[in-house]
């Protein structure tokens, strides 16, 4: 069966390349990953849950949710970047810029006049998502045509979106937008589903779907395996890179319009250090940082696990520098049972 995707065909059954395990194969073990992962949320949540009162409430469940949601945009995105053995360092700086850049245009791009709310809504959305894609691009074609490594390429667009960001404004919040915006980033669904989670949520299946059922998923697992043996499975790899890359940049515009939405302002300051949380996502989500693994519901689990234990550590009153404590331990113990099973995959 097949399916079609801007004008090509796409199948859902894709044939792995010659030496690589089949798609069938891949999905049991990633499934076996994601019961161990959920397990692991699980005792977090309960543990918490009998430490505190406050932590299994209406009030905590939003705050967690809007943690997570600037997250798993980022973490989605980097799953496609670190299933092809790359990484993407600039996705919380592009959030940033795309944010405050977005706002800019709402602010001063119009005239403050009736009728012309919706048309700078319009154009600061567009904004933000195209200089998402520019970042994106970027860093695509520099990393697959420049073959220059993807840390030192996205390093270097970190510190170049972090800068336009504070420059666009001198470092200052854009707050005078429409309230518009403001009412759509902080409406909740029956009382319960902000509408930022929903268009997170729906973004995200698509996504986990694009990576585990396509053939755009298979090539960028297949990428991460081995790039010599995609090439010779005839598989266009630079082409391939530049799309993901370019999707990781689109969905780091997505929230800094979702995270701009929510706090009804432009800030610089979005997404500062929010790289690091979305790597620490992937990676407690069973990805491997030598590429070839992963899934998009294991970046959502660790995604849990990250905004779970931000969350509450704060409601057990632990003294927030911790937080940067606890995740950056769990990170490195995620990635020392990455390198396990990496030994014992080559032993065997």
């Amino acid at each position: 069966m097949s399916m079609t995707t801007r004008g090509a065909a796409v199948t859902t059954e894709p044939a792995a390349p010659p030496g690589q395990p089949p798609p069938w194969w891949r999905r049991s073990q990633a499934a076996v990953r994601d019961l161990w992962i959920a397990g692991v949320l699980a005792a977090i949540v309960a543990g918490f849950s009998i430490a505190s009162p406050y932590f299994l409430t209406r009030a905590n469940w939003l705050n967690t949710s809007d943690t997570a949601t600037e997250v798993l945009l980022l973490a989605v995105g980097e799953t496609f970047v670190i299933c092809t053995g790359g990484i993407d360092l600039s996705v919380g700086a592009t959030l940033g810029l795309s944010g405050t850049a977005g706002a800019w245009v709402m602010a001063h791009g119009f005239p403050a006049a009736s009728g012309a709310a919706p048309l700078a809504v319009t154009a600061g959305i567009v904004c933000a998502l195209l200089i998402g894609c520019a970042i994106g691009a970027l860093n695509g074609l520099l990393v697959a045509r420049a073959d220059i490594p993807p840390f030192v390429v996205t390093l270097g667009t970190l510190g170049i979106g972090t800068g336009l960001a504070y420059l666009l404004n001198n470092g200052q919040e854009i707050s005078s937008i429409p309230a518009s915006v403001a009412v759509i980033g902080n409406t909740n669904l029956g009382g319960w589903l902000p509408i930022p989670v929903a268009v997170t949520a729906v973004i995200t299946i698509w996504c986990g779907i694009l990576l585990a059922r396509t053939r755009f998923g298979a090539y960028t697992l297949s990428i991460g395996d081995s790039r010599e043996a995609a090439v010779r499975a005839g598989i266009d790899d630079r082409r391939h890179l530049l799309k993901v890359y370019l999707l990781a940049g689109l969905l780091a515009g997505v929230a800094g319009v979702l995270v701009m939405a929510r706090l009804s302002a432009g800030s610089p300051a979005s997404g500062a250090n929010d790289e690091l949380n979305a790597i620490a996502a992937v990676v407690i989500g069973g990805a491997s940082l030598f590429g070839g693994k992963g899934t998009i519901l294991g970046s959502v689990i660790g995604t849990g696990i990250i905004a779970v234990l931000v969350t509450g550590l704060v409601i057990i009153n632990v003294p927030p520098f911790w937080q940067e404590v606890v995740v950056g331990a769990v990170l490195i113990i995620a990635v020392y049972f990455d390198q396990l099973r990496t030994r014992r995959r080559n032993r065997s």
